[in-house]
């Protein structure tokens, strides 16, 4: 783009004529207005007006970063009053106190407790919208600009916009870059946005707890890993799209990654309720693969990376979750849940089969989540497609047709996509007993 476009909005919280704008605008749309402690949505919105083109278009995804950020949530145990489950995957549809989830409109509360459970334990505390967020695009740079307690810092999303539609766009977020075929992607009309993840939250090694933008503001002792801090600038990004006058159309936004990226890509769209595809691809442990069966296949002779092993290796995680390293059985989620969180939103898996990455565990863990999508009546909302052994991070071809379906469903309002696809190239059978003592209900 040739032309300097500058907005330069005012969010915050804490302003009372805001809250009651946003009150007051939520009431006429039908919703309520919530208050809490756990990731609040920013309290005003500039919604950019659809090119008549597009006006067909409905968006897939809530128009708020957390939808329970209302509700009562327990207090956390910490680890040593952690009693050991077995070692089969945790019941998704039970609430901490007991209660049996029975209709849909509970899922958003039993959604929040998933939330903070992974938060306390494994991810560290994810911050709410700051107090004041700039948007500025020029160049196809947008760059994002975040104050909070008289701290500021500023960070760059590279946007490449397609030859193919009409503005505004909707846009595939890559952490880190879009690993997916990008050509593919454009010729669908898809913008793509790079986030830089690393200027966020440094990843190089063990060493890089506490460095990165992200720590600058909130300082380097803060309890979110990296995964946890990218989650929140791909958050605070989204808040800058949706109050700036841009060629993207922040109601319609995918989230990717690959490899470690796509840990984050899958932790982002779980805690960010306005991402309305997540794409994670070749993830592996911390992203589309469970703790508990990739320490089975350790236990089974695989090399495969495991969480005693994840915890030394970088500092995706928050500092206390080495503690489980030899009690995985003590954590009481694991990443079928973390999946869940994105339901009933899209989540497509595209997986590798390589060995580390734990082919039976990445695959095996999202058709277990999938019983969260059937129990909301959108079983084909989520998708895994694995192939054979390829070079790490290049999308074969054969997976393609699976992702334009999910694209266009989800972010090209195409409700005749078909998105029904559960496969592996690797003959491995689902053996659902060996993880679930559970029973899926029909919510109502």
């Amino acid at each position: 783009m040739d032309r300097k476009i500058f907005i330069n909005h005012l969010v915050s919280a804490k302003a009372p004529l805001v809250g009651l704008i946003l009150t007051s605008l939520l009431a006429a749309c039908g919703e309520t207005a919530t208050t809490g402690s756990s990731t609040p949505a920013p309290s005003t919105t500039t919604q950019i007006t659809e090119n008549p083109v597009n006006a067909e278009v409905k968006p897939t995804a809530p128009a708020v970063e957390n939808s329970g950020s209302e509700c009562t949530l327990p207090a956390l145990p910490d680890y040593n009053d952690l009693t050991a489950s077995n070692d089969r995957f945790p019941d998704p549809f039970t609430m901490i106190d007991g209660t049996v989830v029975t209709h849909k409109d509970q899922w958003r509360c039993r959604r929040a407790e998933i939330a903070a459970q992974a938060q306390k334990y494994e991810l560290g505390e994810k911050p709410g919208p700051a107090q004041k967020i700039t948007g500025e695009f020029i160049d196809n740079i947008f760059r994002v600009t975040v104050e909070e307690a008289g701290k500021s810092i500023s960070y760059d999303l590279e946007v490449t916009l397609p030859e193919q539609g009409t503005p505004p766009f909707p846009a595939m977020i890559g952490i880190g870059a879009v690993s997916l075929n990008q050509a593919e992607l454009m010729k669908l009309g898809v913008a793509l946005i790079k986030f830089p993840n690393n200027d966020i939250a440094e990843q190089i090694n063990s060493q890089s707890r506490g460095k990165g933008k992200f720590y600058e503001l909130y300082g380097a002792d803060h309890t979110a890993g990296a995964l946890m801090a990218w989650a929140w600038g791909v958050s605070r990004a989204i808040d800058a799209l949706e109050i700036s006058e841009t060629p993207i159309d922040a109601s319609r936004l995918g989230i990717t990654g690959c490899s470690r990226n796509g840990k984050g890509a899958i932790i982002a769209g779980a805690f960010d309720e306005r991402i309305a595809l997540t794409i994670g691809q070749e993830s592996g442990s911390g992203g589309a693969a469970s703790w508990r069966i990739s320490d089975a296949q350790l236990a089974a002779g695989q090399n495969v990376q495991t969480l005693r092993q994840i915890v030394t290796e970088n500092v995706w995680f928050t500092e206390s979750f080495k503690d489980f390293s030899e009690s995985v059985n003590r954590l009481p989620f694991d990443h079928h849940q973390v999946l869940g969180m994105i339901a009933p939103r899209g989540l497509l898996i595209i997986e590798n089969s390589i060995e580390w990455l734990g082919i039976e565990s990445a695959y095996v863990t999202p058709v277990i989540a999938q019983e969260i999508w059937t129990a909301l009546g959108v079983a084909d909302h989520l998708g895994v497609s694995q192939m054979l052994e390829h070079p790490h991070c290049q999308q074969p071809a054969a997976q393609q047709p699976e992702i334009n379906a999910f694209v266009k469903k989800f972010l090209l309002g195409d409700n005749t996509a078909d998105t029904q696809v559960i496969k592996t190239e690797t003959g491995l059978v689902v053996d659902k007993k060996r993880w679930v003592d559970w029973s899926t209900p029909s919510l109502q």
